[in-house]
Formats: structure tokens, C-alpha cells, sequence
């Protein structure tokens, strides 16, 4: 995934306030450093990463910090957090990476999907 395209179509949808880049423990020096670079919080865990970013975005919705939810991600594990942000008001948007990458339960979760490669 391009961190520039993903930035770029979350920032499409208004101002960041939340932008995160989740990594696992073995990710490369040179990618923390890039997502870092373009602006991310990079969030590394030693758990799974699915978990985490699943947990931390329950809480934005819950706390009432986001008006948007733009997710990156091509995992249908994130199904559920897109239908909770959906119940909660919350507009939702699914930026899968890529035609292949595309996920068709993502984006029938969304109110909108995304492609990066089509941007």
C-alpha cells in the first residue's frame, strides 16, 4: 500500500484527526521511519495488529472523536468496526489497496470504498 495514497484519500473525506499506521513488532526500521514521515502515528504491538487497531477504533467511535472512519485495509475482520461506526452515526470509508485487493465485505460495510490503485 502507498502511505501517500492512503493519506491522501482519507484526507479527501475532510481534516485527519486521528491517523495511524499499525505494524507488528517485526516490521522494517525503513517502514516505521516512512509512515512516520508522511505524518502517521505509528502504532507498533507485539499482539496482533488486527486486535489492536480494532480496539483503538472502538474507542474513537465510542468517544465520540471522529465523524469519519477511513480504514485501509483489505482484512473482513474489520467488517464489524465498519457496522459499528455505521450504527454510531459515524460515516465509513473502505480503502482497499488495489482491485485485487478489494475486499467485497469491507465495502458493503461502508458507506463508500475507495480503490487506491484507481485513485
Amino acid at each position: 500500500m502507498d502511505l501517500d495514497d492512503v493519506r491522501d484519500a482519507a484526507s479527501e473525506e475532510g481534516p485527519l484527526a486521528i491517523s495511524r499506521c499499525y505494524l507488528d513488532e517485526n516490521a522494517p526500521a525503513s517502514l516505521i521511519q516512512a509512515a512516520e514521515a508522511r505524518g502517521f502515528e505509528v502504532v507498533v504491538t507485539s499482539g496482533d495488529v488486527d486486535v489492536r487497531l480494532a480496539v483503538d477504533a472502538m474507542g474513537s467511535i465510542g468517544d465520540g472523536e471522529i465523524d469519519v472512519l477511513a480504514l485501509a485495509s483489505r482484512d473482513t475482520d474489520f467488517k464489524p468496526v465498519l457496522e459499528a461506526a455505521r450504527r454510531a452515526g459515524i460515516r465509513t470509508v473502505a480503502l482497499p489497496p488495489g482491485e485485487y485487493g478489494n475486499s467485497d465485505a469491507l465495502a458493503n460495510a461502508a458507506d463508500e470504498s475507495v480503490v487506491l490503485e484507481e485513485r
